[in-house]
């Protein structure tokens, strides 16, 4: 069983992650679009182990790299959605996302690897062309959380990218900038 992660992440925002050592208060918004995109890469690189050891779990408590390849999926989709709210309604508060019920209902560790890498790849693709196209006024548009933390599309794409190659760390496969 997975512990549920309930930590605030925003801290990201302010100062670098010692794990990955991604430093978002020291990234553009203008570059996460690439950032994205060679995420998206390295994640269909992951995904091209055997199936057996993707599904592979380190430890019971511990998602595998096909989890956190569904998951870095569904990241780049809901970013995306959350990205065109933010850009076409004023002050949008979006829904709670459970990550956890997410795996377990969408049931992460079965899903076929190659599907996952082609999906992953084009949610990502699809989500920096979107981030390409924001105009220099819209990056302090805003939104919240159902937690009432407020992101502009600044800080947004920051943190978004932050969880992307975050992952990429916890499996093993770091990016390197």
């Amino acid at each position: 069983m997975i512990t549920p992660d309930t930590k605030d992440w925003t801290w990201v925002l302010e100062r670098p992650c010692p794990e990955c050592g991604f430093a978002a208060a020291e990234t553009r918004p203008q570059d996460v679009s690439g950032l994205a995109r060679k995420s998206a890469v390295r994640w269909v690189q992951v995904l091209g182990d055997e199936p057996e050891r993707l599904r592979a779990r380190p430890r019971p408590d511990v998602w595998s790299a096909l989890e956190y390849a569904c998951h870095v999926r569904d990241v780049f989709r809901l970013g995306d959605e959350r990205l065109r709210r933010m850009l076409t309604e004023d002050a949008p508060r979006f829904a709670n996302w459970d990550q956890d019920e997410t795996a377990a209902e969408d049931r992460y560790g079965e899903q076929d690897p190659l599907r996952v890498a082609a999906e992953l790849s084009a949610w990502g693709e699809t989500l920096a062309e979107h981030l390409d196209e924001v105009g220099e006024g819209e990056w302090r548009r805003t939104g919240f959380r159902s937690d009432g933390a407020a992101f502009t599309v600044d800080s947004f794409a920051r943190y978004f990218v932050h969880d992307v190659i975050h992952h990429l760390y916890d499996v093993g496969a770091p990016l390197t900038r």
